[in-house]
């Protein structure tokens, strides 16, 4: 049985445990949870960071066998990054700007001047979501006409700026058929409807937004 280990958040985990849920991957799911304020404890992870076996112990991690892999991993093994050569690079372009876009959104919530640099992010939301909306075009998933591994990065970001803030889509309706017809997935949907789906918190409680 696979072990997914990431904090008990949405954060870098949701697109995996999409993923999983899609792919019928049996796992075990081992939460660590952050203390309370004021010391934040996360004794829970590091007793047991370098006591797994990984390279490069972080979070998260995902062990199958001898494979401390995650998202790419689970993808490859369900034949999950593109066919063509065309659809492998639309893989690799957006990859990148997903994680890019997440990383963004994140140091702002981490921010001491969280409420300075949500302004200027929110005014830069209708820019950033006209970039996924040019790339996705007519296509029904994002790398093409079937659904790859770039998909479950690109509905986490959606969904992530529709939490923050929820018209982020509404001037681009492919983006929002595309998260419908994500969501429509037959396991997706079961997932989200089970009592193992995680609709938040969506970071950890030191955040300054989407701590709770």
């Amino acid at each position: 049985t696979m072990i997914l280990g990431y904090r008990d958040i949405h954060g870098w985990a949701h697109a995996i445990r999409l993923l999983l849920a899609y792919t019928d991957s049996h796992y075990e799911g081992k939460k660590y949870t952050m203390g309370d304020a004021l010391d934040y404890d996360r004794s829970q992870w590091l007793d047991e960071k370098f006591k797994l076996g990984l390279d490069f112990p972080n979070l998260p991690y995902l062990i199958d066998g001898a494979h401390n892999i995650i998202l790419c991993y689970i993808a490859c093994k369900h034949n999950l990054c593109g066919e063509t050569e065309e659809e492998m690079i639309h893989v690799d372009i957006l990859e990148n700007q997903a994680t890019d876009a997440s990383n963004q959104l994140t140091r702002v919530c981490y921010s001491p001047d969280f409420e300075r640099l949500k302004t200027a992010y929110l005014e830069s939301i209708p820019g950033e979501m006209k970039l996924y909306s040019q790339f996705l075009g007519k296509r029904p998933w994002f790398a093409g006409e079937k659904i790859t591994c770039l998909d479950f990065l690109a509905y986490d970001i959606l969904d992530l700026h529709c939490i923050f803030e929820p018209k982020s889509l509404d001037a681009f309706p492919n983006l929002k058929e595309f998260v419908a017809r994500f969501e429509g997935l037959k396991k997706i949907s079961a997932y989200m409807k089970s009592s193992c789906f995680l609709p938040g918190p969506l970071f950890l409680k030191i955040a300054f937004w989407g701590n709770k």
